[in-house]
């Protein structure tokens, strides 16, 4: 069957055809929704502030004071950055929402916004990339006895 040049751009023909072949190739695909564009945007600010060594390192030394909070004078040797340089990571990870901020006198506290990491993470394992579907476990062929 041959088609006319506009036959393929008429909408009934290219339904008709879809619905003779099965869904079309660009159909939504049930199960979990997509990010709406206003979540990819939060999501991809978050990721990009996490996505330097040092910001990651600051999380973590943040997180693993025994206290819940860390002052940036705790930060500078560890890093061995400045404290203007270990101030601006803070800012980054505190404008993404990762950390607050309490300011004590002249110094700074920062804390871990728990919250939001998980909120991180279950994004990106399941609103990004949703969790696979468990494997049905084949039952185990059955083996079958020799002879002598």
């Amino acid at each position: 069957m041959t088609l006319s040049p506009t036959a393929h751009r008429d909408p009934a023909v290219s339904t008709e055809v879809a619905a003779e072949d099965g869904p079309a190739c660009c159909a939504p695909q049930p199960g979990v929704p997509g990010l709406a564009s206003e979540d990819a945007v939060e999501l991809a600010i978050q990721l990009k502030a996490l996505a330097d060594p040092n910001r990651l390192t600051l999380l973590s030394l943040i997180a693993a004071d025994a206290r819940g909070e860390a002052c940036v004078c705790d930060l500078t040797d560890p890093l061995g950055l400045g404290q203007p340089t270990v101030s601006h990571h803070l800012k980054i990870l505190v404008d993404a929402g990762l950390l607050t901020r309490e300011k004590r006198g002249v110094w700074s506290y920062y804390a871990v916004v728990a919250e939001r990491l998980q909120e991180i993470t279950h994004a990106v394992g399941h609103r990004i990339v949703p969790p696979a579907a468990p494997a049905a476990t084949a039952p185990a062929p059955a083996r079958e006895m020799e002879t002598p």
